[in-house]
């Protein structure tokens, strides 16, 4: 089992006492896709999974989910976060286990998501303090003080629901004079590169697992494509996430490493727990 660099008490110390950065933010890794964001005060938490749920769901099952990391920190603690993201109904992404406990006992929380899974979302998570904002490939909306753009994500396409809308997103945000790229899941497509030139992003937090339907894993980049990818729209810096988590599907940064260090591409890979703060 993979130790977190910082986990409960002390992780959640680090949270609170990071000072404000001069025109600059914080950003831990909390494992899976799943990312804290600090600027000026104000908290985005990006695709969290902190819990067992999946390993519980599937154990016994020929489909097992053995967990390679501990959980960095519990949902209930992080009750800091303004407005918490979810890129798609995959439970890695939309998960109750972790958001109903860091909705409960606190003001409404804003859930950032795709319109296309608004009724799916609201079955699985039911009545909580989750305040859920559509959104759609090509839409833009501000919540808590950041701008949310809705990109659409390839897993393993670009699929849409019966009234055309994205089922699987990526999202742009923008908050003071940055710009954070948050794949979600997501394959390259052709609309990615060209939209991320447009917008260039200061940082891109990318998927490394890759594609191999073979062992279940699907619809990811690898290295060399998240690297690509990074290098392409001009990324101050790329940071790998989606590795790690689970046995059957994830990957080493070594492959992702060795094609930054190739194309020039400024990256950094976290352990579960560490900060990285901008500018650095």
């Amino acid at each position: 089992m993979i130790i977190p660099f910082q986990k409960d008490e002390v992780l959640l110390d680090d949270i609170r006492t990071a000072d404000s950065v001069k025109e600059g933010f914080h950003l831990w890794w909390l494992g899976q896709s799943g990312f804290l964001l600090k600027w000026h005060d104000r908290h985005l938490l990006f695709d969290p999974y902190l819990s067992d749920s999946l390993t519980a769901k599937y154990a016994g099952t020929g489909r097992e989910h053995v967990r390679l990391t501990e959980r960095c920190i519990d949902p209930a603690l992080l009750r800091m976060v303004d407005v918490v993201t979810s890129s798609h109904h995959h439970t890695d992404h939309l998960d109750a286990a972790t958001l109903i406990p860091l909705a409960a006992d606190r003001p409404p929380l804003p859930l950032v998501l795709p319109a296309a899974t608004l009724e799916l979302a609201r079955t699985r998570l039911g009545d909580t303090g989750l305040v859920m904002t559509e959104l759609e490939a090509g839409q833009t909306v501000e919540v808590a003080g950041f701008s949310f753009t809705g990109l659409p994500a390839a897993h393993n396409t670009i699929e849409r629901d019966e009234h055309g809308r994205c089922r699987f997103l990526s999202f742009i945000v923008r908050f003071g004079p940055w710009t954070v790229f948050h794949s979600g899941d997501t394959l390259w497509h052709d609309q990615l590169p060209q939209q991320l030139v447009q917008d260039q992003p200061d940082v891109v937090l990318v998927p490394i697992n890759g594609h191999d339907p073979s062992r279940g894993v699907a619809g990811n980049l690898n290295g060399t494509e998240a690297a690509a990818l990074a290098k392409a729209c001009g990324a101050a810096l790329a940071i790998p996430h989606h590795f790690d988590m689970f046995a059957f599907n994830t990957a080493t940064p070594d492959e992702f490493i060795a094609a930054c260090t190739r194309l020039n591409q400024p990256h950094r890979v976290l352990r579960c727990g560490e900060r990285v703060t901008f500018p650095s």
